[in-house]
């Protein structure tokens, strides 16, 4: 496994960042476990969570799962750099959600206590919450690393221009602010190229994929039609959109010899702005197959075909629309 920079932080992360939304929803504990291990064994030191993961188990549930992981060897809590998320709605009073300080504050104690740990190493606001002021904001994130309940923070589905309003006010505070944004990215979503990769670049900020296959379009669908989950409504109609390119994109990958979602993983990795991709494994073959990812090699000729294949928007902006 190849490991890299957070952004511009010294904290090293691997390139494939196992994502566990999936835990307690789709996958039960126990598979949960074999998972998180088979990871940590192939060097994958990045783990994801948030709070309100759970699925029909209940928000809350995924940070459960992870807790009780490292629970069951303590040692393995300094192998790996652990990531949650505050932001979303956790009971029905009115300070359960948002980013009030106040709930902030409420909302890591309460993920360290389900992760049975001391500290979070990478805290991410899951959504910009518009009403709230960035002097209370970074006020009530300072004070949790002082407490050294938090390392890092980072973002999630953030403008652009709300990365620059964050940065700039962390920076009349001298405070390091953000050193990640997690954002939706792939082959056929595209427009964080427009302003977010940018903001991230300018400010120093790794770049976190999620959604790297696009829902599993982006996986071999046309292949695999019959997962039960990939033949949802919502899913068969973004097949029947996207049908031709998908065509296109897994005839390439046989010409490549790899499988559609190692090429998509790997088109990510071969980013520079990019630190890891998210992946959210269901079953330890989808583990190791996204693990290939980070060896392949992405040739200027194989980034140019997928270009073509899904075209981008073309440029930053403004340039993209302006002229």
């Amino acid at each position: 496994m190849q490991h890299t920079s957070l952004g511009r932080t010294r904290l090293q992360v691997s390139k494939i960042c196992l994502g566990t939304m999936n835990f307690g929803s789709y996958v039960p504990e126990e598979e949960s476990f074999r998972i998180m291990s088979r990871a940590l064994e192939a060097g994958v030191n990045f783990f994801d969570t948030a709070n309100v993961y759970g699925g029909k188990a209940g928000k809350g549930a995924t940070e459960k799962i992870v807790g009780n992981w490292l629970a069951e060897n303590p040692s393995r809590r300094d192998d790996i750099v652990l990531a949650t998320k505050v932001y979303g709605t956790m009971g029905s009073g009115p300070n359960d959600g948002g980013l009030s300080a106040y709930h902030i504050r409420q909302a890591c104690n309460e993920s360290l206590r389900r992760l049975q740990t001391d500290r979070i190493d990478l805290y991410q606001m899951h959504h910009v919450d518009r009403d709230a002021p960035w002097e209370e904001i970074w006020q009530a994130m300072e004070q949790l690393m002082r407490e050294g309940k938090i390392l890092y923070i980072g973002s999630s589905n953030f403008a652009g221009w709300h990365i620059g309003l964050a940065q700039s006010a962390a920076q009349q505070r001298n405070f390091l602010g953000l050193v990640s944004e997690q954002s939706l990215y792939n082959l056929i979503e595209r427009t964080a190229e427009l302003e977010v990769l940018p903001a991230c670049q300018h400010y120093g900020l790794g770049v976190i994929p999620w959604s790297p296959l696009s829902g599993g379009l982006l996986g071999g669908v046309l292949e695999n039609r019959g997962d039960g989950r990939r033949d949802s409504d919502r899913i068969a109609e973004r097949v029947e959109k996207y049908r031709d390119q998908l065509e296109e994109y897994e005839d390439f990958c046989q010409e490549l010899g790899a499988k559609p979602a190692e090429v998509a993983l790997a088109w990510l990795i071969a980013n520079p702005v990019v630190t890891a991709p998210i992946i959210g494994p269901r079953t330890l073959d989808q583990l190791d197959s996204a693990l290939n990812a980070v060896e392949m090699e992405m040739t200027d000729d194989v980034l140019s075909r997928l270009d073509a294949i899904f075209p981008g928007p073309g440029d930053t902006a403004p340039e993209a629309y302006a002229w």
